[in-house]
């Protein structure tokens, strides 16, 4: 072939490749054009966004746009403020805000992750703001991360300290979706002290009732010191499955306490429970509808309730206790300082216990009523033993 006939060909490639260059440039163009018109990560789309899902007036004091390998942003020192008329401190504060998506979540409004850097959310005293439901947030985020959040529950009682939870790790996933989100968490609880994970999933968010959005995990709790209650002392662990809806979460779950102690008493046992129990998670009220406790040889059967009272803070604890073919022997041991206990034998009882909300000491505070009655009863002293028994001869004879 002669360079004068291949010429032409040359040509009709060199037009082929020059208006595939064009189109690619006029795609490159419009893709501009239509992502740009739509670019979520302008500061003021973002803080419009974090405005309306929080319901707070909401400000950064620095923002950066990101464009590759990722889109997104980045906010520096984030300020919720939910009301700031009577100021009131911020509501959630974040050092640094990081939001991450792709070119393709872009147009699918898919957001690829969130971190929250030096969180910390300060929830004021029950009834004292009114938050509105939030809907279902328009974005789905793949997963959001607030490693190092610290969480405060503030009191009615302004000379109360405020009860923290610091979160080791924190990540929500599938958030947004029609489906559920899932969940894992690892935090120091604040009362009693202890270490918690817990994992599982929540929602679809419901955002006419939230009570009714479902919940469904598993935790444990670690190390848990029973010493912040006044009168008890001993680290308790615990481990449990959790479902339902957030007004009304069923427990399933068991406890175990090695070295249980009342601390007028000298003696320590081993107490355990397993139990089932109903949790309002809107105001932490509890409600266990079956505790099973053993410790030494004795089991003890029980059904209680800790909710807040009516126009008094804190909660107040009740509890129904029953005992069959008991050692009378192991309950004394409880709050004696004896090493041995001064009656021993079979014990039957039925009592209710309630334990009032206050620092006074648990003894002081205890309220108890109920019968019992002791079977095969012998004193531990030969002498009071013999005393007893020269008395029933007595009134025998």
């Amino acid at each position: 072939m002669t360079p004068s006939k291949a010429f032409p060909l040359s040509s009709k490639r060199s037009k082929i490749v020059v208006l595939a260059g064009l189109a690619v440039a006029l795609l490159l163009i419009a893709t501009i054009v239509v992502v740009g018109s739509h670019w979520p990560f302008r500061r003021d789309a973002v803080l419009q966004q974090l405005e309306k899902a929080s319901q707070s007036r909401v400000t950064a004091t620095a923002f950066h746009a990101t464009y590759f390998p990722r889109p997104g942003c980045a906010l520096e020192n984030v300020r919720f403020q939910h009301n700031a008329a009577d100021g009131s401190p911020p509501l959630i504060t974040i050092q640094r805000l990081r939001i991450e998506s792709s070119f393709p979540g872009l147009f699918a409004k898919h957001l690829r992750r969130i971190r929250a850097e030096g969180l910390h959310l300060l929830i004021p005293p029950l009834g004292s703001e009114h938050f509105e439901t939030p809907e279902r947030s328009t974005f789905q985020i793949e997963e959001l991360i607030a490693d190092g959040a610290v969480l405060e529950v503030t009191s009615r009682n302004a000379d109360k300290s405020a009860l923290k939870f610091s979160f080791h790790n924190f990540v929500l996933g599938n958030v947004g979706s029609s489906g559920p989100a899932s969940f894992h968490a690892r935090f120091s609880n604040a009362e009693p002290p202890g270490e918690i994970t817990t994992s599982g999933k929540f929602g679809p968010w419901n955002s006419d009732d939230v009570a009714k959005t479902a919940v469904l995990g598993e935790y444990s709790f670690q190390d848990a010191d029973l010493g912040v209650f006044h009168g008890i002392a001993g680290q308790l662990t615990s481990s449990g499955k959790f479902s339902g809806m957030l007004s009304r979460m069923e427990v399933q779950g068991e406890t175990d306490v090695p070295h249980f102690t009342v601390t007028s008493s000298s003696h320590q046992v081993q107490l355990r429970t397993q139990f089932h129990a109903v949790v309002n998670g809107e105001n932490g009220d509890t409600f266990l509808q079956q505790v099973v406790a053993t410790f030494w040889k004795t089991t003890v059967a029980a059904e209680a309730d800790v909710a807040g009272v009516s126009g008094e803070p804190g909660k107040t604890a009740n509890v129904e206790l029953t005992s069959r073919d008991g050692r009378i022997q192991d309950l004394l041991l409880l709050f004696i300082r004896s090493q041995r206990a001064p009656l021993s034998g079979t014990v039957s009882f039925h009592a209710k216990v309630s334990i009032p909300h206050g620092k006074r000491p648990f003894l002081q505070k205890v309220q108890l009523h109920g019968d019992f009655g002791i079977d095969a009863a012998r004193f531990t002293k030969p002498e009071t033993q013999q005393g007893v028994n020269h008395l029933s001869e007595g009134a025998l004879g």
